[in-house]
């Protein structure tokens, strides 16, 4: 996938402290090999490196480098998604988890070097996962689209009992979901959100959506997993006071109006992530949800 590294981004979490010593050990191990670091402005700032390195903002990085390494946790790495798919590129993430083991993240700090070395040297191997596209239509016009790792989903505001929101795939309309709100997943996303609100776990590799409603109203109203090539349409409908939001990755988003709706596929790009040295999704998720302890 990868046939050489020169410059690598780098892009902690927002005044994570703990990553200071880590940023200065990590710029200068890459710059001992002749590879340039690009930090981010935030980045930059938590470093203080006395070395002047190149510093970019999150929008520009993805066009100037040819991996970004993330530390922090799965929110993060979520907001660098975002970036690659806007700016288009196809470069990996190295996810490195401050904290407890992260889903996304799920390199631990003492493998940083040891995953760093396979993917200088090509030995690395890395995990595709599916991303998705949405579409937000108002009066009939498409009016924006984002790219997603994780999900869309749709909740209601503190002023509102139960949202009503109609769903269809492939233009054959579902159901009509009552409740607190929506999701829509990928694999990847089904342990977030979705897994707090009582979805199903989907491998990642599976090429799968997933519709969960949140504390639904009817409680014949279940999750439901649908092959990734169908394309799922969401219709708000809107009574007195009513507001449902929209929100994509759990990083950004903005209320809806009644007649528009949201579009949702699987989008015609994947996202590379670097994997652990030794760790696979199983181990992650027995760790991150103590299966098998007492």
């Amino acid at each position: 996938m990868i046939t050489s590294i020169t410059r690598v981004g780098v892009v902690a979490k927002h005044r994570l402290q703990p990553a200071v010593k880590v940023l200065v050990a990590l710029a200068a191990w890459l710059d001992e090999r002749g590879i340039e670091v690009v930090y981010d402005v935030d980045t930059a700032q938590l470093a203080d490196s006395q070395k002047s390195h190149r510093i970019a903002t999150r929008e520009e990085l993805p066009k100037l480098v040819d991996l970004i390494v993330v530390l922090g946790g799965d929110g993060t790495l979520l907001s660098m998604a975002g970036r690659i798919a806007e700016a288009n590129q196809d470069i990996p993430i190295l996810g490195v988890n401050f904290g407890s083991l992260g889903f996304l993240t799920e390199i631990r700090v003492d493998e940083l070097y040891l995953s760093l070395e396979s993917v200088l040297a090509g030995t690395a191997s890395f995990d595709e996962r599916l991303m998705l596209t949405a579409e937000a239509h108002r009066t009939n016009m498409k009016v924006e689209t984002r790219i997603v790792l994780n999900d869309v989903v749709f909740t209601k505001a503190a002023v509102s009992r139960i949202i009503n929101l109609s769903v269809s795939v492939s233009d054959a309309f579902v159901t009509q979901v009552k409740a607190d709100g929506l999701i829509v997943a990928s694999p990847t996303g089904s342990t977030a959100y979705n897994l707090a609100a009582g979805g199903p776990i989907v491998h990642p590799v599976v090429d799968a959506l997933v519709l969960t409603p949140i504390a639904p109203h009817t409680l014949t109203n279940r999750p439901i997993v649908i092959p990734s090539s169908e394309i799922v349409d969401v219709r708000p409908h809107l009574h007195g006071n009513d507001e449902v939001f929209v929100t994509y990755d759990g990083q950004s988003g903005y209320p809806i109006q009644g007649g528009d709706f949201i579009r949702i596929s699987s989008a015609n790009r994947t996202l590379s992530l670097v994997q652990a040295p030794a760790r696979g999704f199983f181990e992650v998720l027995r760790e991150k949800l103590n299966w098998g302890k007492h």
